[in-house]
């Protein structure tokens, strides 16, 4: 066992094995706790694969050369996500207008209320930058805080940090308000938790997933034009 783990510790098939190990491990308990929102399989498969390399001293470079396998079918997925639009694609011509305004609005909230708690809890102006296109997908969320004066590596991690959040909490908040329209749930959660909250929006419910995957989409641009206006309005420079 001893010669089978430094094999593995210097190989790129460790982070792959890690990453699809932990992740099956993650998504079985997610099951068997009937969806559980604090057993979210995102949440626990970063939490574990941090705590093991850490423990193990393994370098994140190291097990990123296997984990980069998984993380070129990020693009393929993200294509793939055309599937439940085009389904729905009558649907969502019908609600043009409702899908335009809920968009706006979510995307200046989302904005405004990071600015505005962040500032409320003392935060500093680069942080301040760095969370406004919290609520963006991460590669445009990146390329908007490098030009606002934020720093891409810390809106990276806030992304994640909001997808995740999004995604264990947003079945929960809609039944708390009690909205039950698909449509409705999808643009909501595509707005405020972008990809990680649309894969858990296409789990639950296509037309939530296909408005979902269309409001992460439409967000991105949008919050490219707000965030930097949004931020000189309320910072002030």
């Amino acid at each position: 066992m001893t010669t089978i783990w430094v094999y593995l510790a210097t190989s790129p098939l460790l982070g792959l094995l890690l990453t699809l190990t932990v992740y099956i491990g993650a998504s079985s308990l997610y099951r068997r706790t009937g969806g559980f929102p604090l057993a979210q399989p995102v949440l626990l498969s970063v939490a574990a694969i941090a705590t093991l390399l850490e423990l193990a001293h393994i370098p994140y470079p190291t097990y990123f050369e296997g984990a980069q396998f998984v993380h070129f079918l990020l693009g393929p997925a993200t294509v793939a996500l055309a599937v439940p639009l085009f389904q729905n694609v009558a649907r969502i011509r019908r609600a043009a207008p409702s899908i335009a305004a809920g968009l706006l609005c979510g995307a200046i909230t989302a904005t405004v209320s990071a600015i505005a708690i962040g500032r409320a809890f003392g935060a500093s102006d680069v942080v301040l930058r760095s969370l406004a296109p919290k609520s963006v997908t991460a590669p445009i969320a990146m390329g908007i805080s490098e030009k606002v004066g934020g720093l891409p590596s810390l809106t990276a991690a806030l992304v994640i940090l909001t997808g995740i959040t999004g995604a264990m909490l947003f079945p929960l908040v809609f039944e708390w308000t009690r909205i039950g329209d698909w449509r409705a749930r999808g643009l909501g959660v595509g707005t405020a938790a972008h990809g990680i909250g649309t894969a858990r929006a296409l789990m639950l419910d296509g037309t939530a997933g296909a408005f979902s995957s269309l409001a992460m989409g439409l967000n991105a641009f949008v919050s490219s034009v707000l965030v930097p206006p949004l931020l000189y309005l309320m910072l002030g420079r």
